[in-house]
């Protein structure tokens, strides 16, 4: 399948490595787009010392994700199908561009490419190599996509499930914004191995703080829209190898001569899934899960019983069990008079409440699941 494929470019002060790369890019692939967001630098002479180069210019800084999306406007009215981005700070290797357009042309779906920097090789930061694995992991979770580089500029973006979505952030959390959105939207997303270096004459426009603090904030957004409908979508309603049923089955078939092994792998889900450490149920569930040498697909998916809507009577239900294992009881919570022992009770009485029913459930998980893979063995 061929697609028409287009360079872009987002540039902001980087006068120093800007001119080369435009250069090594044109050398690759003609079709290239600038955006100049905001510079105040001589980003707009070198620019205009390029014939015939397509680029876009706006008077205020508005930040990268903002460039992207002017530039990614632009290629679909110029008839794009793809465009692949990078970053013009001289971290990214314009050679590696040919393996992109290789890979976009054996596609047959829209696909979004990430070119995967080895983060452990000589010379990464050390703050960019944390952010990375700090993002890695909340794109695996809103996505259940396991990625090795989500923080990289370098990528190649179907355009046109781009220009089907409206997009809300303008600084580099969109980066993040457009991984998850488009794998909401089934887009698949690969990763191709590229290099990178950093110049000394490098100029990163990141700000550890106020940046940081914007991706969490968006990652907030998506932990509770994943957390009450596309986590549930995801394991419940999509089809094929991935439906939830599907793996459970294919689990259970391969290890049905070993009903100790399930039916504790059960267990300790159905623990972790009611267990009072929420936000950190799945995390905790997993490193147990491996410690133990237990199914942790198994564990994983029976640890989600404490997703939307089961939540209220998951919590309720604890309560409920607390009241028969504490001294003062509070059996409808009084909020006419709030006060720091009126919280304490309350919030004691569901802790000691989830604990134990978290463990009646593990015994009863493991004690159905073993009954029944005995009398399937037989």
């Amino acid at each position: 399948m061929e697609n028409r494929v287009c360079i872009i470019i987002p540039t902001y002060n980087n006068e120093g490595t800007l001119r080369r790369v435009i250069s090594e890019v044109l050398r690759i692939c003609p079709d290239l787009l600038v955006i100049n967001d905001g510079s105040t630098d001589s980003t707009e002479t070198i620019l205009e010392s390029f014939s015939g180069l397509d680029y876009i210019s706006y008077p205020e800084n508005k930040g990268k994700g903002y460039a992207l999306r002017k530039g990614f406007a632009r290629a679909s009215e110029l008839g794009f199908e793809y465009a692949v981005t990078l970053d013009s700070d001289g971290q990214h290797e314009p050679e590696n561009i040919r393996d992109l357009l290789e890979q976009i042309h054996l596609l047959e779906s829209d696909t979004v490419l990430m070119g995967s920097r080895n983060m452990a090789q000589d010379g990464i930061p050390k703050k960019s190599n944390f952010g990375n694995k700090f993002s890695n992991f909340w794109v695996w979770f809103n996505t259940g996509i396991k990625l090795s580089d989500t923080q990289t500029g370098f990528r190649a973006y179907p355009l046109t499930p781009i220009s089907k979505l409206k997009w809300f952030s303008n600084k580099f959390e969109f980066e993040v914004e457009v991984l998850v959105r488009l794998a909401w939207e089934g887009v698949e997303i690969k990763e191709v191995p590229v290099h990178v270096n950093y110049p000394e004459d490098r100029v990163s426009h990141f700000r550890p703080f106020h940046d940081f603090a914007r991706i969490s904030v968006l990652n907030t957004v998506f932990f509770f829209l994943t957390l009450g409908y596309f986590a549930p979508k995801r394991l419940f309603f999509v089809k094929g190898d991935s439906n939830i049923f599907t793996q459970i089955r294919r689990e259970f078939q391969r290890h049905l001569d070993d009903p100790m092994h399930m039916a504790s792998s059960v267990g300790l889900g159905l623990f972790f899934g009611v267990f009072p450490i929420w936000g950190f149920q799945m995390i905790v569930a997993f490193f147990v899960a491996s410690l133990l040498k237990l199914n942790r697909v198994i564990v994983l998916t029976f640890s989600n019983i404490s997703l939307p809507p089961l939540i209220p009577l998951i919590i309720v239900s604890s309560y409920f069990f607390g009241s028969f294992f504490v001294k003062e009881k509070v059996l409808v919570p009084d909020f006419s008079e709030i006060t720091v022992d009126t919280i304490y009770l309350q919030l004691y009485q569901y802790l000691v409440g989830a604990v134990i029913l978290s463990c009646v459930l593990g015994v009863l998980g493991f004690g159905f699941t073993y009954i029944l893979m005995k009398i399937k063995e037989k």
